[in-house]
C-alpha cells in the first residue's frame, strides 16, 4: 500500500482529485474545510441552534393512549386550549417539572414534559377520587 500526505476533507475534494485532473490538489495551498453559508457544518449549526432554541416551545404531540383516551371521551380541544395546553408545558418545564398535571377549564392532562407528550387524558368531572399519580408537579393553565 502507497500512503502519501495527501488529506481529503470533503468528498468534493476527493472527485476533484481523482475526476477532475486539472483541479488543483488537496495540500497547504488549498482551503481545508468550505466555510460558506451552505457548508454543512454551517447549515448542521443552524439546525442545532433551531433545535435548543425551539425545544422548550415545541407544540406538545400525543401519545395513542392518550389519542385513545380523548376519542373515547369525547373530548374536542379547541385553539385556545392547545395554546393553553403548550403554555403550561413551557411553564412546567421552566420549573424543573419532568411530569406534569396540566388543569384546563375542567380537562386534566399528564404531560411528560422533557418529551414534548401528552401521556394521558381526561375530562376532571369523571375521575372520581381526583388521585393523579407519577407527576412530579401541576400546572393550572
Amino acid at each position: 500500500m502507497i500512503m502519501d500526505d495527501r488529506q481529503f476533507f470533503s468528498i468534493g475534494q476527493v472527485q476533484n482529485q481523482f475526476l477532475n485532473p486539472n483541479t488543483p490538489k488537496v495540500g497547504k495551498d488549498t482551503k481545508s474545510l468550505p466555510t460558506g453559508e451552505n457548508s454543512f457544518a454551517s447549515v448542521l449549526n443552524k439546525i442545532q441552534d433551531s433545535a435548543d432554541n425551539n425545544n422548550s416551545e415545541a407544540s406538545v404531540r400525543f401519545s395513542k393512549h392518550a389519542l385513545n383516551r380523548l376519542n373515547m371521551r369525547n373530548i374536542e380541544l379547541t385553539r385556545e386550549q392547545m395554546e393553553r395546553l403548550n403554555q403550561g408545558k413551557i411553564e412546567a418545564g421552566e420549573k424543573g417539572i419532568k411530569d406534569s398535571l396540566i388543569l384546563i377549564d375542567q380537562l386534566a392532562f399528564i404531560v411528560n414534559v422533557p418529551n414534548n407528550t401528552v401521556v394521558t387524558a381526561m375530562d376532571q368531572t369523571e375521575n372520581n377520587n381526583n388521585v393523579f399519580t407519577n407527576i412530579d408537579g401541576a400546572v393550572i393553565a
